[in-house]
């Protein structure tokens, strides 16, 4: 959020375990509206594989959230 105050777009991505959470603060923060990109918990430990998949995935879910946050 800290970055979107000086103008630049930005996007979390956390994992779903996290995501509660990461809305709790958002909402307390007076951004209930904050855009996440939500991957699968765990990331550590996870085989190469595995980690790519959930990059992809995240860059998936980033260039939109980013695109039109960066319109708004």
């Amino acid at each position: 959020m800290s970055a979107e105050r000086l103008g630049i777009p930005a996007v979390a991505v956390i994992t779903d375990r996290f995501e509660a959470s990461a809305r709790a603060m958002a909402e307390a923060n007076g951004r209930a509206d904050y855009p996440f990109a939500v991957i699968a918990h765990p990331v550590a430990g996870n085989p190469d594989e595995e980690l790519r998949e959930k990059a992809e995935l995240a860059v998936s879910l980033l260039v939109p959230l980013l695109t039109r946050r960066g319109r708004e």
